[in-house]
């Protein structure tokens, strides 16, 4: 079993940053692809970044690309997602996921793990 609990989200302006944080512990995630997903309210799960095991491979959700980059340090257990540019229509709660599949997926019902989430709201 995977915990993951997920820190950083909070109220920021438009055009400002966050950093979210994702800890996991029960196992190491060293062989698990991780990923951010977003729900905003009345709206569906979307996907938003994903990493692979050592880090080397990415895949962004279209409106995050340029201003969001995943990243995770193995030897800390933490994935991290870094948000520039926010825009209020990145209010959301943001959680991380973890699979251990071999590829990055943007499929919810493909990760085995899941955070509980961290509200992020971005006024404007």
């Amino acid at each position: 079993q995977v915990q993951l609990v997920e820190s950083g989200g909070g109220l920021v302006q438009a055009g400002g940053s966050l950093r979210l944080s994702c800890a996991a512990s029960g196992r190491t995630i060293n062989r698990y692809i991780m990923a951010w997903f977003r729900q905003a309210p009345g709206k569906e799960r979307e996907f938003v970044a994903a990493i692979s095991w050592s880090g080397t491979s990415t895949e962004y959700e279209d409106s995050a690309k340029g201003r969001f980059t995943i990243s995770r340090d193995n030897a800390k257990n933490t994935v991290y997602l870094q948000m520039n540019s926010l825009k209020p229509e990145d209010t959301a709660v943001y959680s991380c996921a973890a699979d251990g599949q071999y590829s990055l997926s943007r499929i919810p019902y493909e990760y085995d793990y899941w955070g509980r989430g961290t509200q992020v709201t971005v006024s404007s």
